[in-house]
């Protein structure tokens, strides 16, 4: 990285930074109270509003929001007649999935490899520190240029909608001329990337019931209709035999005309097993940005060890579908309950429930504040043009924040490159990344500030 005396400052506070984001990830914040103690998440939110404070922001509040969790809020004035700029992460994580495959305890910040490994390191407790530091190294040189928002959320993983419902009733408070996401990440290590567009979601849970009470299979297998099957049967249902998405009524045919994906690099990132095809047609890009994805995140029936020759009385799963932009997420979700109810074989009774539902994204990159971006990050990453990317996952809140502020430019940066193995054991994220997109979130305050 070239000298200056904010990327100077900023590589200062990287030891700081580690012992802080150590901190952070100690706590279990996993916003799922029937699997991790509400304290956890508290214990979180109550971290970052003491940071904001010690950094001099007003007004800082923990909202509650309507799904039962807290939203950190802060406001840092600026100069006067300056900008508005809202930064965005959250701090809610995923569980830690099975902790016997984690080569570190999950929750302990753990340097290997030059990485630092640990839930939410990258996504997006990471993105919490970034924010901070950037602020921080303009206070060190010259100030802070711009008026500036902070919130971090405490329900980003869950999909249930806390502070998008928050937003809408309390316009005013996340209002800015432009809003960060710090949520997003590189296309590689060492490429700045910024997120052009965010695929949409909506999650379903579907029971199936075919019998009063399970029964032996070997006096009624054959004929009493197995309610696992049958749910088996209705998710199979929902991919084609290359394993396209096919969701009755829903298009999966669009193209991505951006940044291309190498199928091998693909793999690698994905660490697809030697053999194993890759599902779907079209580009990589294609597949992952630009078109819909199902994927059967869960199946409650009986496990393996222990299981009884049992016909299944009853049985469900949780479906999650991610839907490219210019599809709307409810009209997708009405698609997929339909499809599910359509497709359930034998006459077996059905019951479709929505556990969560976020609309697509897509930015205009043309705005001052991408040039603002790339200038920004040609200075953090010498020799390396800003590209724009898409990605698969949802960020429900910028389809609420576009809605709630449609002059406002939104912009998606983060840590979570292919590296991270965000939402997968062994999470981490590079410190050279925090690193160097502290010092291009600090340039950027300062272009816009100025453009």
């Amino acid at each position: 990285m070239s000298s200056n005396p904010v990327a100077e400052t900023v590589a200062s506070l990287m030891p700081r930074a580690k012992e802080e984001l150590a901190a952070l990830v100690a706590f279990k914040s996993v916003a799922d109270f029937d699997q991790f103690p509400r304290s956890e998440s508290e214990g979180a939110a109550d971290w970052i509003a003491a940071a904001l404070r010690a950094e001099g922001f007003q007004d800082v509040d923990l909202l509650d929001t309507p799904d039962g969790t807290q939203s950190v809020y802060g406001y840092l004035p600026g100069p006067e007649g300056a900008k508005t700029v809202l930064l965005y992460a959250h701090y809610d994580v995923q569980p830690p999935l099975d902790e016997a495959g984690w080569a570190t305890p999950p929750f302990e910040l753990t340097e290997r490899d030059g990485r630092w490994y640990g839930r939410g390191a990258a996504d997006c407790k990471g993105g919490v520190l970034m924010h901070l530091l950037a602020l921080r190294a303009l206070k060190a040189n010259g100030g802070v240029p711009v008026h500036v928002k902070v919130i971090a959320e405490g329900s980003e993983e869950q999909g249930t909608g806390g502070l998008e419902r928050y937003a809408e009733a309390h316009p005013e408070l996340l209002a800015a001329d432009t809003i960060v996401i710090g949520d997003a990440g590189n296309f590689r290590v060492g490429l700045p990337t910024v997120t052009a567009t965010l695929r949409g979601m909506t999650m379903l849970r579907v029971q199936v019931d075919t019998l009063e009470g399970n029964l032996h299979s070997g006096q009624f297998g054959g004929a009493a209709p197995d309610a696992l099957g049958a749910l088996i049967r209705v998710l199979d249902s929902l991919r084609a035999e290359d394993g396209s998405t096919t969701v009755d009524g829903l298009a999966a045919d669009s193209t991505w005309d951006g940044l291309a994906y190498d199928e091998q690099q693909f793999r690698r990132d994905a660490r697809v097993l030697d053999g194993v095809e890759l599902i779907g047609s079209g580009s990589v890009a294609d597949r992952i940005w630009a078109r819909p994805a199902v994927t059967v995140l869960g199946i409650d029936c009986p496990p393996v060890v222990g299981a009884t020759p049992s016909v299944q009385a009853g049985a469900r799963a949780l479906v999650s579908l991610r839907v490219p932009p210019g599809v709307d997420a409810a009209e997708a979700t009405k698609l997929l309950r339909a499809h599910l109810e359509a497709r359930t074989p034998w006459g077996a009774r059905v019951a479709v429930e929505q556990i969560g539902q976020g609309q697509a994204f897509r930015a205009d990159t043309t705005s001052p504040a991408y040039r603002a971006m790339a200038d920004a990050m040609a200075v953090a990453y010498p020799g390396e043009e800003m590209q724009y990317a898409g990605q698969g996952g949802s960020i429900p809140l910028c389809s609420t924040l576009a809605s709630l502020y449609p002059e406002a430019e939104i912009l998606l940066i983060g840590l979570s490159e292919p590296e991270a193995q965000i939402h997968a054991v062994n999470e981490s994220v590079s410190p050279e990344e925090l690193e160097r997109l502290s010092v291009a979130e600090a340039h950027f305050l300062r272009n816009y500030a100025a453009s």
